[in-house]
């Protein structure tokens, strides 16, 4: 089966570059170019193509805008954006406006080839840089969470206590399971809920069962 494809660049020795790399491939036949982001959404709407190949950085109608266009009104045709952004917040757009690809304009060339591949065969593709960025974002917001998270402001002793404490044992329970002294317990107990800001049993109770410490069962 030929794949068909529509190019949209601003650039048309961009262009002329990329229609040369595609149709060394037997299978690959570009059948529109567009140089701003209107031109873009008629060549789809006229040629139907498999696929988009959209420049982000489009006049007149950027790249994200035409994906969301394309897959709104034309959902046979599947986008892949191509851009030299390779921050999360573009990326993030992009792939909510419904393109399946995301290809960084200096991994081009193979790598293009192969997101046509992969996105043809009903799969995303995303470049090796991209990915790295959006786990490193990932990272950088689970990190951001957890010092936002109240559990953990508690020391490892506390939260120990915490469960215990829940769990319905008494001071005197804790204090022989844990190898302390049942004021130490207490202190810890006094301590956690004030870090929390907790002042009754039942409170502390529903506070570990919306952190899953406990469960309901």
């Amino acid at each position: 089966m030929t794949i068909t494809i529509v190019l949209a660049d601003d650039h048309g020795v961009v262009r002329a570059g990329l229609r040369l790399l595609l149709e060394s491939q037997p299978d690959f036949k570009v059948v529109g170019e567009a140089a701003d982001g209107h031109d873009a959404l008629r060549a789809v709407a006229q040629l139907s193509p498999h696929i988009a190949v959209i420049d982000i950085a489009m006049p007149g109608l950027n790249g994200i805008e035409v994906a969301r266009q394309i897959h709104s009104e034309h959902s046979a045709t599947q986008v892949i954006i191509l851009s030299m952004y390779a921050n999360p917040e573009h990326i993030y757009r992009a792939l909510r406006a419904g393109a399946r690809g995301y290809v960084l304009k200096e991994a081009a060339g193979d790598e293009l080839i192969e997101a046509i591949r992969t996105v043809q065969a009903g799969r995303r593709h995303l470049s090796a840089k991209i990915i790295d960025e959006f786990i490193d974002d990932y990272i950088d917001q689970r990190l951001l969470m957890e010092i936002e998270d109240p559990v953990e402001r508690l020391s490892s002793r506390e939260r120990e206590v915490l469960q215990l404490v829940v769990e319905g044992n008494s001071t005197a329970e804790i204090a022989e399971r844990l190898f302390l002294s049942p004021k130490t317990v207490d202190t810890y107990r006094s301590r956690l809920m004030q870090k929390l800001g907790i002042t009754d049993l039942p409170q502390l109770v529903l506070f570990a069962l919306r952190n899953g410490i406990i469960s309901s069962d």
